[in-house]
Order: structure tokens, then sequence, then C-alpha cells
């Protein structure tokens, strides 16, 4: 299968070597071309995993989004949410009718770029898809390799709008088979581990974060009662699950810290032998706060609002994160249903859109 992986972080390369590795046509698209050069120099990345170090050819690396767009089945965009927008800009003179867009987790991205696409005057018929995480743990070992600790199990997906959902996990399946059908886009956003588990791993380690130079909040930053504001917070997303009529499995985060079920399976132990993540996060613009917690998790607070449900964990956490960063983390945020227009709407309308797809 043809597929454009649209980005340049740790979860693009690391598709990007993957998919290339499995025999599917791979092209990478990177805005930066500087940064993009060690890759598309020799048309590779070295990828490190459990089987070692080896050159994985690409099909093409490039900074012209039109050259990796065209003709591709699937587009693959594991960007941060906040990339959305633009990637969905700089994509609008270049899509075409039948592509399927997977975002590996979306954030409820999948109507925010069907949104942008709108606003932006493209006509294609195109198909959005969303999960719970990203298909890998990863990070870069530099500019041209990337090491993955492992590759997801389950991957709980909605399609947006829903009446696609045949064809788009026909064509997301086939780069992912351990992708699992849900109902539509918001039970998919509704699935994003992201700002379930950073918010209280990086709030409640804010003290170590800024005074050591590199801290591993899965390792010794993971306590037993950052684990029970973890779970409390959980609690709350999987409630509104249940409120809004979604089906269990819900994937609740407890089960990625102690059993096999979880997205990535039993992933937690190996996370944290990998060494990976012992990193430096600057709780300012570190993508654990502006992704996950000023989009997702304000995106959360905003779906509990619309649904009448109190979430005081998710609430009191995003107005310690907008204390730290001394920001209106609720009010200015591009991902609530307000922003988006789309509070006005009563339970059957927002079925029907997620069905149906915008107006």
């Amino acid at each position: 299968m043809r597929i454009a992986v649209l980005g340049g972080g740790n979860g693009a390369y690391a598709a990007a070597a993957d998919l290339a590795e499995q025999g599917h046509e791979v092209r990478l698209w990177r805005r930066d071309a500087a940064a993009l050069a060690p890759v598309s120099d020799t048309q590779s990345i070295r990828l490190k995993d459990a089987r070692g170090l080896r050159e994985v050819k690409l099909a093409l690396a490039t900074a012209d989004i039109g050259a990796a767009m065209r003709g591709a089945q699937l587009l693959l965009i594991p960007a941060p949410a906040m990339a959305q927008v633009d990637i969905a800009r700089a994509m609008t003179p270049h899509a075409e009718d039948g592509q399927v867009v997977f975002l590996p987790p979306g954030t409820f991205g999948s109507v925010v770029m069907a949104q942008e696409l709108r606003k932006s005057g493209c006509r294609a018929q195109v198909s959005f898809a969303e999960t719970g995480t990203l298909p890998y743990l990863a990070r870069k070992h530099g500019p041209a390799e990337v090491a993955i600790t492992i590759r997801a199990k389950r991957l709980p997906t909605g399609v947006f709008p829903a009446r696609d959902a045949e064809h788009a996990l026909d064509v997301v399946r086939q780069a992912y088979p351990c992708i699992e059908p849900i109902e539509d886009a918001l039970s998919g956003a509704l699935m994003n581990a992201g700002p379930i588990i950073h918010p209280p791993l990086i709030l409640m380690n804010a003290g170590p974060l800024e005074h050591f130079e590199r801290w591993d909040i899965h390792n010794e930053g993971t306590q037993p009662s950052i684990r029970r504001v973890t779970d409390a917070l959980d609690d709350e997303r999987i409630a509104l699950r249940e409120t809004l009529g979604y089906r269990p499995y819900h994937f609740p985060l407890r089960d990625h810290y102690t059993t096999d079920k979880w997205m990535y399976g039993d992933a937690h132990d190996r996370l944290t032998e990998s060494g990976d993540w012992r990193e430096h996060i600057d709780l300012q613009t570190h993508r654990y706060l502006r992704e996950d917690i000023a989009c997702g998790l304000a995106f959360l607070v905003s779906v509990g609002r619309w649904a009448g449900q109190s979430m005081p964990v998710a609430s009191g956490l995003l107005a310690i994160a907008s204390a730290v960063v001394g920001e209106d983390l609720y009010g200015d945020c591009p991902r609530s249903l307000e922003a988006l227009g789309l509070a006005a709407l009563d339970c059957a309308g927002m079925r029907q859109m997620l069905e149906q797809g915008l107006a």
C-alpha cells in the first residue's frame, strides 16, 4: 500500500521505518527540509528494536507534501495535536477522494482537521480515523535513527464520519491489523491515553522536573500517590464514556501497569528499562503540557461540561497547570467544544454530526 507519513517526530520516524520494512511504499514528509536532510540524503532511516539496528529504505523522504501525498491511500499523521491545523492547511491542495487520514492519537483531530480542510476550500472526500495512542513507544536516537521499544497490540479506532467506517478501517487495517473498531471519532478521542497518564506525572513531579536535568516520570516519578490520582482521572474519563453510551472495553489505564490487556500489552516495565524516557521536560513548552493538557485535558473537561458530568480531578489538574504556565488553559483552548462551535449541539445533533460529517 502507498502510505504518506506526515510529520517529523518520534512517531513519524518510527512509523515510516516500520511500515517500509513491512513492504509498504512509504513516503515521509517533513516541513523542515534541513532537519529532514539526514534522512532525505540517504532516503532511509536507521531502525533499532529488539532485532538490532538496520537501515530501512523509504520510497521517498521529502519536504514537498504534494509529492508525499500523491496517490497515497493512507495519510498517517503521528504529529502533536497542535500541528494538525497547519498540516490540514498544507494538505488542502493535494487531498484526493478516498484517502484516509489516520491520527494516532487524535485528540478529536478528526473533526478539527475536517473543519480546517473545509475552511481552506478542500472538496476532496477524505475520511478520518483516530485512536488512543501512538502505535509505537519510540524515541529518536539521532537525526536519522529511531528506536522502537514496543509496538501496540490493540488500537481502538473511531472514524469520522462514522458512515465511512468500513472503507476507512479497511485501509488503516492494511498498515495496522491490530486496530479494533469503536463507535465514532468522539469515542476514539475519549480513548486518548496522553491526557490521562501525563498530567499527573508532570504536574506531581514538577519539583524534580525543574530541579534535575533529566528525570524519568515513568520510573521513579511513578509513585503510589500519583497512580491513585491517575486512576481517579481515568475513572472520570470512563464514566464520561458510559454517560455518552459508549461500550466497554474502555481500556482503563490501570491495565497498562498491571496486565497485558492494554494497548501496548505488557509495556510499562519495558518502557522504564529502556532508559529512553529519562529526559528533560520543560513544563512551559513540552508536548505533555501543550498537547496532553492544553489540548487533550481541556478537551476532556469541555466534553464533561457539555454532557453535564462533573470532572473534579480533570478540572483541578487543568487549573493547576494553568497556574504553572500562567495561562488560562481552558479559556484559551482551541480544542474545546466551545472553540470548535459544537457546544450548542444536543446529543442527537452531536450523534448526527459524528455519523454523517460536517453539514
